[in-house]
């Protein structure tokens, strides 16, 4: 898909189609052609998609962590317009999303997260000492999924170049040390926002049993499993998770 990026202020995101807004917040090491097949999907059934980049190798170091981006989230929407959204998040975004939801649950109609960072961090620093190891950084990104041949050499590369750049890296570092000190376990059972959490079974990044502690905290949830499928569930099972999330959110009204 070509990415014909709008810069507003100090913005930059796609849109396309008509409708109710969803947001879609991407993930640490992802980009917005990670939800082609959401975007294209949603915005020909009546939504509008809207993917904001995240300032994550562009905010001063000091301010690059959650809680920064979930602000820069609701000066987005403030930007907008929206008067209420929905925000759809993988990794990284569903964290995002998640704090962004605590911090201004009015502007948030649902919530959807998928392999979403916020009950549990895996040390992602750990393959840092080999990153100038190609081979090593490419099974890394081929953990991600459950059919390695997800990980393009596209992917690959972009990895490979963010980890070997010392301002990405210690970014990088620094949005994990935030994710920790931002855990949501306190803060869960007092969201009432529906939400849809959609998991991949065969996760290594964010395991099953997080998903289910998801959906145990939030008071209103529900909970869908895709299987033979890993970290990023819209990348490498699209149609499953296109139609198990259009369902729900017909189901839901929205």
């Amino acid at each position: 898909m070509t990415h014909d990026l709008i810069t507003e202020g100090d913005f930059t995101y796609l849109e396309k189609g008509e409708g109710t807004p969803i947001i879609i917040l991407h993930g640490l090491m992802g980009g917005l052609s990670n939800f082609d097949a959401v975007t294209s999907h949603f915005s020909e059934n009546g939504y509008k998609v809207v993917i904001p980049e995240l300032p994550v190798y562009t905010m001063p170091l000091l301010k690059t962590g959650v809680k920064s981006f979930a602000s820069y989230l609701n000066d987005f929407i403030k930007m907008k317009g929206y008067k209420e959204v929905i925000l759809l998040g993988n990794s990284m975004g569903g964290h995002v999303g998640l704090y962004h939801t605590k911090m201004a649950p009015d502007t948030v109609k649902a919530l959807v997260i998928t392999g979403s960072s916020g009950l549990y961090e895996s040390a992602m620093g750990e393959s840092y000492p080999k990153r100038g190891d190609y081979e090593y950084i490419k099974q890394k990104a081929q953990g991600v999924f459950y059919n390695p041949e997800c990980a393009t050499k596209e992917i690959v590369d972009e990895v490979y170049d963010t980890v070997n750049d010392r301002n990405k890296l210690l970014k990088t570092l620094a949005i994990a040390k935030s994710a920790i000190r931002h855990n949501m376990a306190q803060d869960l059972p007092e969201m009432n926002t529906p939400t849809c959490i959609i998991w991949g079974k065969q996760d290594g990044v964010t395991p099953p049993e997080v998903a289910e502690d998801f959906n145990k905290l939030l008071p209103d949830s529900d909970l869908f499993w895709i299987d033979e499928c890993g970290h990023a569930a819209m990348m490498e099972k699209p149609n499953e998770f296109n139609d198990i999330l259009l369902k729900w959110l017909k189901e839901r009204g929205f």
